[in-house]
């Protein structure tokens, strides 16, 4: 592959639920190589499976690599594909108060579903803690009853169960966000410098992504957040302390680290969209998500030429496609034809 190509690898783009396939000419043209499913919808999995079935898959050498395409189907205010067949989703608060069987099965019946509709990715499941008391003044999670509880041991088990049910479907359980967003009051979606103050390295408040870690799930996204105990210069996207560090090195984790959206968050609003992903990958991470994809390919450019004039750039940016095709063919996505 071209450093083009494995630019196009590092990339996840937004395309609309309604029209999954709208994403077929950047794919095609730029060598995109996931996309993400916004919007809500109440559409059959028959005919979103159509449009999934649209999308290019590419070819480098003779492996065919199909597009990896997530959703977000969390439950509660966070279900894209609601109503009709789909039903409603409990939210994360709800499914915390059910035994772990009950949470086994309706989460794998849930997960079974998404993978009819040909979706191979599920961008949960929240591995977040939001403090006794402070739901309704935590703006990302608690706000919306997204959290399994309030203590990281619970939520914990709860994970386990939920990323092991996700992934035994075949869909890859996405969980988020690392280190927590939990104990923050503002949105890094709507907020700039959203800081917690209180995670440390070794927190309780990381138990629950090291049982999704270790119930197998496929990808970690990261926070935009800063947190102040752990790297104050840096928002956890950008901190090698946080991803490299913390994730890679102290929790053992060696597979496919994602952004949160990096595309309209205010968050990230003051960094060029390339430097949001050259940025990441220089920290350690592996895929990029831009829910507008008329960035990726300022994006994807930016990746490409950095990976061609630096030496060490390039070697990380190999390790990442590395790991994202690892986890390809871990979900069925990469195949090589016989010699």
């Amino acid at each position: 592959m071209n450093t083009a190509e494995q630019a196009g690898q590092l990339i996840m783009a937004g395309t609309p639920l309604t029209a999954a396939d709208d994403a077929r000419s950047l794919m095609e043209r730029s060598h995109l190589g996931s996309v993400f499913l916004h919007g809500r919808s109440s559409r059959s999995a028959a005919g979103l499976k159509q449009e999934i079935n649209r999308l290019p898959a590419m070819t480098a050498g003779n492996a065919k690599i199909e597009p990896l395409v997530s959703i977000d189907q969390e439950g509660g205010l966070v279900q894209s594909l609601r109503g009709g067949q789909w039903g409603t989703i409990a939210s994360g608060r709800t499914q915390g108060t059910w035994s772990a069987a009950k949470l086994a099965q309706l989460t794998g019946d849930w997960a079974k579903d998404l993978a009819r509709a040909g979706v191979t990715m599920d961008l949960a499941p929240v591995a977040d803690t939001v403090p006794s008391g402070t739901e309704s003044s935590n703006a990302p999670i608690g706000k919306y009853g997204r959290e399994y509880g309030t203590d990281s041991t619970k939520v914990a088990a709860d994970i386990s169960t939920v990323t092991a049910a996700i992934k035994s479907a075949g869909v890859i359980a996405t969980v988020k966000h690392f280190p927590g967003l939990g104990r923050v009051t503002g949105n890094t979606d709507t907020t700039r410098g959203v800081t917690d103050a209180k995670t440390t390295a070794n927190d309780p408040y990381l138990q629950p992504f090291q049982a999704g870690i270790d119930a197998g799930a496929g990808v970690v996204m990261i926070s935009s957040a800063i947190y102040t105990q752990i790297d104050p210069d840096h928002q956890a996207v950008f901190s090698p302390k946080v991803i490299t560090d913390l994730l890679r090195g102290q929790m053992g984790y060696q597979g496919v680290v994602m952004t949160d959206d990096v595309g309209a968050a205010k968050a990230v609003s003051n960094v060029s969209p390339g430097n949001r992903a050259v940025r990441f990958i220089e920290a350690g991470g592996d895929l990029v998500l831009t829910v507008p994809s008329n960035l990726a390919r300022s994006m994807m450019t930016a990746v490409a030429s950095k990976a061609a004039q630096d030496q060490d750039f390039h070697a990380q940016v190999e390790a990442s496609v590395t790991r994202v095709l690892t986890l390809k063919q871990e979900a069925g996505l990469l195949r090589c034809s016989g010699s």
